[in-house]
């Protein structure tokens, strides 16, 4: 990955470490060819991929072994990278407008 390469993505609140845990694993399982870099700072949590990031509902589901609505994650985060878009389904942040 070069330097001109644009990191987006979460920035999640280390308070529920298995949320944020969850949320690792999933975007790594929904971003399979891109490379996910975790910056771990105790009182959040920054991940990031080049360019696209996206989370399923699906995936995160899978990796908390519960339902999720993934509105739910919005007061988690702390702030995010990117812009971001948010359905029933999938949240998506990136760096150009997708209207």
């Amino acid at each position: 990955m070069d330097s001109q390469t644009k990191m987006v993505g979460p920035v999640i609140r280390g308070m529920d470490a298995n949320l944020a845990d969850a949320v690792i694993d999933a975007i790594e399982v929904d971003n399979p060819d891109a490379e996910v870099l975790v910056d771990d700072q105790g009182g959040y949590i920054r991940i990031m991929t080049p360019n696209v990031c996206r989370l399923t509902r699906a995936s995160l589901e899978e990796a908390l072994g519960r339902t999720f609505q993934l509105h739910q994650l919005e007061p988690q985060l702390a702030g995010f990278a990117g812009r971001m878009k948010l359905t029933d389904d999938d949240v998506v942040w990136f760096l150009e407008r997708q209207d």
